[in-house]
């Protein structure tokens, strides 16, 4: 049986697990709190929403973090009543948990936790490969929603990624598309200048997008899917920058980021992403 650890039973590791089980995708979901018994009332709540929603999955609550030992994936979300894992909290979180994961690809799912992913590359040792945030891809969802609202079209003809950092994202626009043509084909100057205007207020993203993000990504990677997801990953040279998080398209496998791509850029774009990731 698969089983989908997630640390912290907060808004967004709630969201998270509520989203793997719907999805039907996994079957265990491990929710780990220092707040065991609202970690086990929340997986409960979820567990018993099953027959309603028609999903089948197995939730359960704790507050024994070395449980994560065998599970397929690692999900560091937020704790109840404390927030996203952060600081010496996070990292002291990091150390103990490392050691139980085995191979297991860990996914970041707050918005702020970009130190704990490059901590755990740098001072634990974990590879690379394993480590991938997923609030990039929530911060593309909404970009797709506001995108498709000014074409006035499904957001599945909306095709985009992020890149930069968390505190400093670029969407390049030269490589987004609507329906299989270009996008600044599709939306005027003006169009586009509004877009952009909204966009610059959507980070960070709320808790039931960074959560539904965050389950989004370990589907992916369980299942090897073949499209691209914006991720946070430990840049490895690209944009000449090494040993620091920056966002890049990624494929996904059961082992965690298989490749990278850097997509082609207009020269503005690839100035303001060198910028953002202080290159």
């Amino acid at each position: 049986m698969t089983t989908v650890a997630i640390i912290g039973a907060g808004d967004i590791g709630g969201a998270t697990a509520h989203a793997l089980a719907a999805s039907d995708r996994v079957g265990r979901v491990l929710l780990v709190d220092p707040a065991g018994s609202v970690a086990a009332g929340k997986a409960l709540d979820i567990r018993q929403a099953g027959p309603i929603g028609g999903f089948h999955a197995q939730l359960e609550g704790s507050d024994d973090a070395t449980r994560v030992a065998g599970c397929a994936a690692c999900v560091v979300a937020d704790r109840v009543g404390g927030g996203e894992w952060l600081g010496d909290e996070g990292l002291a979180l990091l150390r103990q948990l490392v050691p139980y994961l085995d191979r297991a690809p860990i996914v970041f799912a707050g918005a702020a936790q970009g130190d704990l992913l490059a901590f755990s590359a740098t001072e634990l040792g974990v590879e690379r490969r394993r480590l991938l945030g997923s609030a990039p891809e929530a911060f593309a969802s909404a970009v797709t929603a506001i995108v498709a609202m000014e074409a006035n079209c499904s957001p599945r003809d909306v095709m985009l990624t992020v890149l930069g950092t968390p505190a400093e994202l670029v969407v390049p626009w030269s490589e987004a598309s609507i329906g299989g043509y270009a996008l600044q084909q599709v939306l005027s100057p003006a169009q586009l200048a509004r877009v952009e205007a909204r966009v610059a207020h959507l980070w960070p993203p709320g808790p039931y997008a960074l959560g539904v993000a965050a389950a989004h990504l370990v589907a992916a990677l369980l299942s090897s899917a073949r499209r691209s997801f914006p991720v946070l990953t430990q840049l490895g040279g690209e944009f000449g920058v090494r040993n620091r998080p920056g966002c890049l398209p990624a494929r996904l496998s059961p082992g965690g980021i298989v490749q990278t791509r850097v997509p082609e850029l207009s020269a503005r774009e690839r100035v303001q992403v060198q910028t953002a990731l202080g290159a």
